[in-house]
C-alpha cells in the first residue's frame, strides 16, 4: 500500500514538473515573439494587416488644409486672446484628390465650426487623437446631412498649436 502511495506521489510530481516546464517554455516563446515585434526604440512595431486578400493596399494621396485658425473662448464663454492653429491632412484616393481639393472651403468651415466650441482649457486638455476624432465625426455628420459621400478616407492632424 505504501509503495502505491509513493508511486502516485512520484507520478504526480513528474506531471506537475512537466506542466511547469511546458508552461515556462510557452511563456518564453511568447515573450520572445513580443520582443521581436518591438522596434529598435522599444516601441511596438506596426502590425501587418490581419487579412490579406492578395490585393495591394490603395495608394493614398494626402491633401493639406493649412492654417485653420480658431479663436478659443474663455472659461465662462468670454472673449479671450487665445487661438488654435490646425493643419489638417486629408487621406484620399488618387481619383478623389481633385474633389477633395474642391471641397477644402467646406472642410475649413466645418473644422472652424467644430473647434470653435471649445474653451482654452478644454482644448489644452485634448490630445491630437481627440481632435482628429472630433473632426472626423464633424465631417461625417456634415456629409450625412448633405447625403453625399466624403471625398476622403480620413482627416489627420498635421500640426496643432494652442496659444
Amino acid at each position: 500500500m505504501k509503495s502505491k502511495v509513493k508511486l502516485i506521489a512520484i507520478v504526480a510530481t513528474v506531471v506537475v514538473l512537466a506542466a511547469g516546464v511546458a508552461g515556462g517554455a510557452l511563456w518564453w516563446m511568447q515573450h520572445d515573439k513580443a520582443a521581436t515585434a518591438k522596434g529598435a526604440d522599444g516601441k511596438e512595431a506596426a502590425k501587418a494587416p490581419a487579412k490579406d486578400d492578395g490585393k495591394p493596399a490603395p495608394d493614398y494621396k494626402y491633401v493639406t488644409l493649412d492654417k485653420v485658425l480658431v479663436m478659443l473662448r474663455g472659461p465662462n464663454g468670454s472673449a479671450v486672446s487665445h487661438y488654435m492653429a490646425v493643419d489638417i491632412v486629408f487621406k484620399t484616393l488618387p481619383d478623389q484628390e481633385k474633389r477633395t481639393k474642391d471641397h477644402l472651403p467646406l472642410l475649413r468651415t466645418v473644422a472652424v465650426k467644430a473647434l470653435s466650441a471649445y474653451t482654452v482649457e478644454g482644448a489644452q486638455a485634448m490630445s491630437v487623437e481627440d481632435f482628429a476624432r472630433l473632426l472626423n465625426k464633424a465631417y461625417a455628420e456634415s456629409y450625412a446631412v448633405d447625403r453625399r459621400e466624403a471625398p476622403f478616407a480620413e482627416a489627420l492632424i498635421g500640426k496643432l498649436i494652442i496659444e
